[in-house]
């Protein structure tokens, strides 16, 4: 008979000793998984990266779009179940800001552009925009005033910034700048988050760490927020990351450590601190199961119903075997917060 650890344990514990694959052993929180979305039937890597779409009118309403690297991206309720699936091809990353979403298309080379009803809480394709560039992998949204920033992240480590504003969708964005990211080893860019409130943005590079940008100057050299040779819990490969933004420029910085089935969280402030490592395992009555090598996460702090404090979406590799249908697992900030000792 399986036997479960009652919740407050889970919490409290320190927290297991990490894979024999850690290049250094580290202690961090198992977090059990609240919710998991429909899978995405069958075997191969498809599952990758998701956003959450919050409806201001009606939370209970709020969706979860998620990457299907083979096929589109689709569309699930807080529940998990699934809603929409639109066919756009070999979507990789998606992210949005307010009631418009992007996404990396390395079928068509391009940035595909979606809409959000809040009224019929559907989701719509509306176009793309050639980036000129094989292969777009990551991807991040930006909103600063009416100004809405697409950032398309590439595996020579370059970035493109594209710009557009929002009372001008139609006529389409244009390309700020292209900046070199990546620095070392094999420079492949994905992840990346637009922060706003401190005027940065973060890109991780996969097998060195993680960079911070200057969101008022992109001319800046990249700046260093962290590397798989500290001793922090990052480990290669870096991959999905957002933020749980709190007030007045202050929340954390959430990144996936993939190849430790392991999430770091960092100050949003700098210096960056980190601030602990948490693991996603199985929820506590068994139904769900743990989740491992997470590529893309999405993180959201507004109230929703079942999370007061907002919640994490991770991508699970496996469900419960690596590479069979791969899904997305929701988690409650609340229990983050309270086992890493967060405000």
């Amino acid at each position: 008979m399986k036997r479960y650890l009652p919740l407050a344990a889970l919490l409290v514990s320190a927290c297991a000793t990490e894979p024999a694959q850690d290049l250094y052993a580290i202690e961090t929180a198992p977090i059990p998984a609240a919710v998991e979305t429909a899978p995405m039937v069958g075997k191969g890597d498809k599952a990758d990266d998701p956003a959450v779409w919050v409806n201001l009118a009606n939370p209970a309403a709020s969706l979860v779009l998620g990457t299907n690297k083979d096929a589109g991206l689709y569309v699930y309720n807080l529940a998990g179940e699934e809603l929409q699936f639109l066919d756009v091809g070999r979507v990789n990353n998606v992210d949005l800001r307010g009631d418009l979403a992007v996404a990396s298309n390395d079928e068509t080379n391009s940035v595909s552009w979606f809409t959000i009803d809040s009224t019929t809480n559907t989701v719509s394709h509306i176009g793309d925009t050639p980036t000129n560039k094989d292969e777009p992998y990551g991807i991040c949204a930006g909103l600063v005033g009416n100004t809405y920033y697409a950032m398309p992240t590439y595996k020579d480590g370059v970035a493109q910034v594209w710009a557009v504003a929002t009372d001008a969708i139609g006529d389409g964005p244009e390309l700020l700048a292209e900046t070199q990211v990546g620095q070392y080893g094999q420079l492949q860019l994905e992840g990346c988050v637009f922060d706003e409130a401190n005027g940065q943005v973060f890109v991780g590079e996969e097998e060195h760490g993680v960079w911070k940008l200057d969101l008022n100057d992109w001319t800046a050299a990249p700046v260093s927020v962290d590397t798989i040779d500290a001793r922090n819990g990052l480990v290669a490969d870096v991959e999905g990351m957002d933020i749980w933004a709190g007030e007045n420029g202050e929340g954390y910085l959430v990144v996936s450590s993939q190849a430790a089935d392991r999430f770091v969280v960092y100050d949003l402030k700098a210096p960056h601190a980190p601030r602990g490592v948490f693991t996603v395992v199985e929820s506590l009555d068994g139904a769900i199961d743990a989740v491992t090598h997470t590529d893309g996460l999405d993180v959201n702090s507004a109230p929703l119903p079942g999370f007061p404090n907002g919640i994490v979406v991770v991508q699970d590799d496996g469900n419960p075997e690596s590479g069979v249908d791969q899904n997305f697992k929701l988690v409650d900030w609340t229990l983050i917060k309270i086992a890493l000792g967060l405000e």
